[in-house]
């Protein structure tokens, strides 16, 4: 199977998408070796798989008395599920996937192998190293994804699922990271590890979206008011902001109304707010969290995808 490169090699998007990968994967290597494999976490994926294995073989052999490796056991699992996801999905997964899970490996055993005190928790409090490790893992995690790679590992296994079942990719992954998780504690007998290791996984989900989407202090609003031309002037000229008027018409009375949709920072929802009380006391406010804003005034699409 040929891989198909998008990106010329050396060009600027190239140069940028390997350095994603390289420090993504530095990272995430810092949050397992550090603060996740020393605690016996099981976070799902393979590397979760590779934690247990590594505890499983301590001392059989003699030249692992601590363990297989965690980043070889993840490696020799990756190799196996890529190409199995490549034979039965296609060439779904190029070549900065397998870039990205071989380093990741590498790094992990690397580290490790410097590490002068073993396995060893760098700090004691196991919930503390879940928040800094998920936190890591997410980072780590969120950059390989900024470079258009994959993690590989689980999440193949819940694509190749997902093609002989009716079940979406999402509620597939869940299950997969979920049932990793759950042989912790059939491995270890500890009904805290798979606890801290659920916890993990959705620290690492949040650290991932905020990875990729950056830091959003906006709210969106949905204003309905009589006085809606007054509300437009205080967006427009004291605000600075721009926002869409759209028509709607009340379920009870059917009289048509205007709707302001616009998107403020925290701060200028306070002065919106209070503004808004002040000249109708009976409007209607409906305020939304934001993942992310893209388009004038906000970071542009082009700079996003640029980025």
């Amino acid at each position: 199977m040929v891989f198909s490169v998008t990106d010329k090699v050396l060009s600027k998007r190239w140069i940028k998408d390997y350095t994603y990968i390289i420090t993504g994967a530095f990272i995430l290597a810092v949050g397992y070796v550090f603060f996740i494999t020393p605690h016996k976490i099981v976070p799902g994926g393979v590397y979760g798989i590779a934690i247990v294995i590594h505890y499983l073989t301590k001392d059989i052999f003699s030249f692992w008395p601590g363990g297989v490796p965690i980043g070889l056991m993840g490696l020799i699992l990756n190799i196996p599920l890529t190409y199995a996801g490549i034979k039965i999905l296609g060439p779904r997964f190029g070549i900065k996937t397998i870039v990205g899970f071989v380093i990741t490996s590498i790094f992990m055993d690397l580290i490790t192998f410097l590490r002068t005190d073993g396995n060893i928790p760098l700090v004691d409090d196991v919930l503390l190293s879940c928040i800094f490790g998920g936190v890591l893992i997410g980072v780590g995690l969120g950059l390989i994804f900024k470079s258009r790679a994959t993690s590989g590992g689980s999440d193949i296994i819940a694509m190749i699922l997902a093609k002989y079942t009716n079940l979406q990719l999402g509620q597939l992954l869940i299950y997969v990271d979920s049932v990793i998780v759950l042989t912790s504690l059939i491995a270890f007998q500890d009904w805290k590890i798979p606890l801290y290791s659920w916890l993990v996984i959705y620290i690492t989900g949040k650290a991932i979206d905020l990875t990729l989407e950056g830091g959003n202090y906006h709210k969106a609003l949905f204003i309905i008011s009589d006085k809606h031309e007054k509300i437009k002037d205080k967006i427009l000229v004291d605000l600075d902001r721009g926002g869409t008027y759209l028509t709607g018409h009340g379920l009870y009375t059917n009289h048509e109304k205007k709707i302001i949709y616009t998107v403020v920072s925290r701060r200028e929802i306070v002065i919106l707010e209070r503004y808004i009380h002040s000249i109708d006391p009976n409007a209607f406010i409906t305020v939304m969290d934001t993942r992310e804003i893209l388009g004038e005034g906000f970071q542009s699409l082009k700079q996003k995808i640029d980025n």
